[in-house]
């Protein structure tokens, strides 16, 4: 018989690494089954290796997102050369240069039956110690093979992690009266995302359905701390300056870049942090109908803290203690949370409510002015408006509040989206507007709504693509 164990030991330095030599994988065939093993491997990413017991050796496949646990969901298994029994028990670091360098250690071992066992389609029943039932392994294409889960899932009560859920919004409002009935968090200035973790993967999705996973590589490392745990998450990506806040001018050099070299540069520079409120679903279970108080009950038992992210702690009453602590720190608010309210996707909902302490709205720019004097060759103003029974209301200009960087970005956007008519419902902009198509939302903080319905002192605080221009409506 060949040796099954020469690809095994071509690949790696066994005097470098701590993996065992193994002998030489002969044995007689074990038509009935034998002994299984699963290793979680933290490497260059993070995945599973499966390996079956067979005819003295072990069949090895690379699992990215681990072993399914509902029938509807068959998952990638990348065939792997065979690897000595004594793999069965190998735990330990491999380290860094070999080939598959991390760590790696027994996730789950047990017996298994063997139904079929040929060179492109596998069908066993593991019995683990956390994995039990009848599985499918068949090939695909090459050594792409798929892993399917034959039997019902174990929990009967399981279902698939939903591909999206539209995050649940707050309305503006004042404290509320009822002040022991709320929860409180601060409320944070940056962008709005969901995170679905899914065994080690990570994508985080905008308000609008944008996928900013890559633009945010930091935060990949959730799934990595949270290994093959399943789980939806709601919170928002900010920047936070020298003194541990939110800074939503610091975020903008983050959230327009294009390719993933400036990317990685900017990271260095300026990390963004994901901030964890809610917790929507886990481990094949909705948490939507849950009270707010036990979802964040179960949020704080995942313990999410980390170089990247971190869930900060609500409070429940004294919401006008964290105002005020708010305005001491010179942050936008607070945001006042039902403690039995439910999670409500996609909806603004009373049960939610942000407290500010500074006038702030998003925008959509429908046009801008000419530049003077030293901003002669730049924009002098955006003319913005809000959305108004499906209509582009003008509700003023907006002059100040831009940097350099700013003004050149913000006026590269407007040159392609020039356009001759106005978009703008019922009263205009001043007559030397050069219009453009209404697709830009952009920040800005003020003082008031003057009585015709403009923004008195508007400031732009930046451009945000996670917002639907059909979307903005006046929040107040």
């Amino acid at each position: 018989m060949a040796d099954r164990l020469r690809a095994y030991r071509v690949k790696r330095d066994l005097d470098r690494t701590p993996e065992p030599a193994g002998g030489d994988g002969g044995g007689r065939p074990a038509e009935s089954g034998g002994r299984f093993v699963i290793q979680e491997h933290h490497a260059s990413h993070l995945h599973w290796d499966l390996r079956l017991e067979r005819e003295g050796a072990l069949a090895s496949w690379a699992l990215p997102k681990g072993v399914p646990g509902h029938p509807d969901e068959n998952r990638l298994a990348v065939r792997t050369e065979d690897h000595p029994l004594e793999y069965l028990s190998f735990e330990g670091e491999i380290p860094k240069g070999s080939y598959g360098a991390g760590t790696m250690h027994v996730w789950d071992r047990g017996d298994y039956e063997c139904e079929k066992f040929r060179d492109d389609e596998v069908i066993v029943t593991l019995k683990g110690e956390r994995v039990g039932g009848r599985y499918a392994l068949f090939q695909t294409r090459g050594k792409n093979w798929m892993i399917h889960r034959m039997d019902p899932p174990a929990d009967p009560t399981a279902e698939p992690m939903p591909e999206t859920v539209a995050p649940m919004l707050a309305k503006l409002g004042p404290l509320p009266a009822d002040d022991d009935a709320f929860g409180y968090e601060i409320k944070w200035d940056g962008v709005r995302v969901v995170a679905h973790v899914d065994a080690g993967h990570v994508t985080l999705t905008g308000r609008n359905g944008t996928d900013f996973t890559p633009r945010y590589p930091e935060v990949r490392g959730l799934g990595d701390a949270l290994g093959s745990r399943r789980l939806i998450l709601d919170g928002e990506v900010v920047a936070l300056d020298g003194q541990g806040r939110p800074s939503f001018e610091r975020l903008q050099s983050r959230m327009h870049l294009a390719s993933p070299s400036a990317v990685k540069r900017r990271a260095r520079d300026i990390p963004v942090t994901y901030i964890v409120f809610d917790l929507l679903w886990l481990e094949g279970h909705s948490t939507l109908a849950l009270p707010y108080r036990e979802r964040r009950r179960l949020l704080a038992g995942l313990e999410l803290v980390g170089p990247a992210w971190r869930a900060p702690a609500h409070r429940e009453g004294e919401g006008r203690a964290l105002l005020d602590a708010s305005k001491q720190q010179d942050l936008e608010g607070i945001v006042a949370k039902r403690l039995d309210s439910p999670y409500e996707p996609g909806r603004r909902s009373a049960a939610w409510i942000k407290v500010k302490n500074h006038a702030a709205q998003d925008v959509v720019v429908g046009g801008y002015t000419p530049g003077e004097g030293g901003r002669a060759r730049s924009l002098g103003a955006l003319c913005v408006g809000v959305q108004e029974d499906g209509r582009l209301k003008y509700a003023g200009k907006v002059g100040t509040g831009f940097t350099q960087h700013t003004l050149g970005t913000v006026l590269s956007e407007l040159h392609s989206l020039e356009r001759e008519d106005s978009p703008f419902d019922g009263r205009q902009p001043p007559r030397d507007t050069r219009f453009v198509e209404p697709r830009l939302v952009a920040r800005v903080e003020f003082r008031e709504w003057t009585r015709a319905g403009t923004l008195r002192a508007p400031a732009f605080k930046g451009l945000r693509d996670d917002v639907d221009p059909a979307d903005v409506v006046r929040e107040t």
